[in-house]
């Protein structure tokens, strides 16, 4: 899933039209629709992101606030804080990512990756 559509989701999950929504969170509809329909990519700052999680009402500390911020984040074509704020999730991204393009990593790169994942 993709934060546009994970966004349309939660906002059709509240009963909140485009307009309205964005009437709420003071943001120009036209672009949002293109934000939900993946045409555009998201620009916002943290702070209008906890706005609009307020609005469709995203509770922090949620695995919804949490996907909410994943998605946004690649979205923007970053990497979310936690992931680089782990120096040992940091050092198994290129293990992660050879891994997910069917590039077999060595033996010793996955069991660094197995229990770094165990840890979690």
């Amino acid at each position: 899933m993709v934060f546009g559509e994970f966004i349309k989701e939660k906002r059709l999950a509240v009963n909140l039209s485009l307009r309205k929504f964005c009437e709420m969170a003071g943001l120009d509809a036209s672009n949002w629709s293109k934000i939900e329909r993946n045409m555009l990519p998201l620009s916002y700052e943290n702070d209008k992101l906890i706005e609009i999680c307020h609005i469709l009402k995203i509770q922090d500390g949620t695995p919804e606030w949490t996907k909410f911020f994943d998605l946004a984040a690649v979205s923007k074509g970053k990497i979310p804080e936690y992931v680089y704020s782990d120096q040992n999730v940091l050092e198994a991204l290129p293990i992660f990512f050879r891994t997910a393009s069917k590039e077999k990593p060595s033996e010793e790169e996955l069991n660094k990756l197995i229990e770094l994942i165990k840890h979690r």
